[in-house]
């Protein structure tokens, strides 16, 4: 006789509780997804760095896709393949070769305030589509750096919703409203 009742030990949770936890996932919204864990607590290091490549490497996929559509027939691809093949080389080129670049316009970067990023995101765009030029196209300087600028948005706002980000963004709550005996506003200040 099998016991259908739920287990409540540390290494399993019960069904009702995954189930539970799930239906407030779908319907509370984005707030209860920091609560989900995913099994990400038992993961190996190796683990963790492999499903963040992974991830990064869908975002940036993804990204270079919208970019293709949005500037249709000037950012061109030929198979589904050739996408995948176009954005995990442009994610290898911003790996090695982007900080050598970032290093040597650094003046530049200065200069414009970071703006220049965008130029060196647009020429890896570009010598993407200059290795690849038969399967994956890239028309002009001028369309790789609206490419450049189409895949940093939308690789930032995926980066931020999924966290994988090198930054958080976080809402603050206000301080709490002063008590009326609290008031410093009568005494004198001095300024220095």
């Amino acid at each position: 006789m099998t016991d259908k009742s739920p287990r409540k030990t540390k290494a399993s949770r019960p069904d009702y509780f995954i189930r539970q936890k799930t239906f407030l996932v779908f319907t509370g919204g984005l707030a209860h997804f920091e609560d989900a864990d995913f099994g990400r607590t038992n993961m190996q290091p190796g683990t963790k760095r492999l499903l963040r490549f992974l991830q990064s490497w869908v975002i940036n996929t993804f990204a270079v896709l919208v970019a293709a559509i949005i500037l249709q027939g000037h950012i061109a691809y030929k198979t589904s393949t050739d996408l995948i093949v176009a954005s995990l080389l442009l994610g290898i080129l911003n790996a090695f070769v982007r900080p050598i670049l970032m290093l040597l316009a650094l003046p530049l970067l200065i200069f414009t305030l970071g703006l220049f990023t965008l130029v060196i995101n647009a020429l890896l765009l570009y010598f993407v589509g200059f290795l690849l030029k038969p399967d994956f196209y890239v028309d002009t300087f001028l369309y790789a750096f609206l490419g450049a600028l189409i895949i940093s948005i939308i690789s930032i706002a995926l980066n931020v919703m999924t966290g994988g980000a090198r930054f958080t963004v976080q809402r603050r709550r206000p301080p709490p409203p002063r008590k009326s005996g609290d008031d410093d506003d009568d005494k004198p200040v001095i300024d220095v």
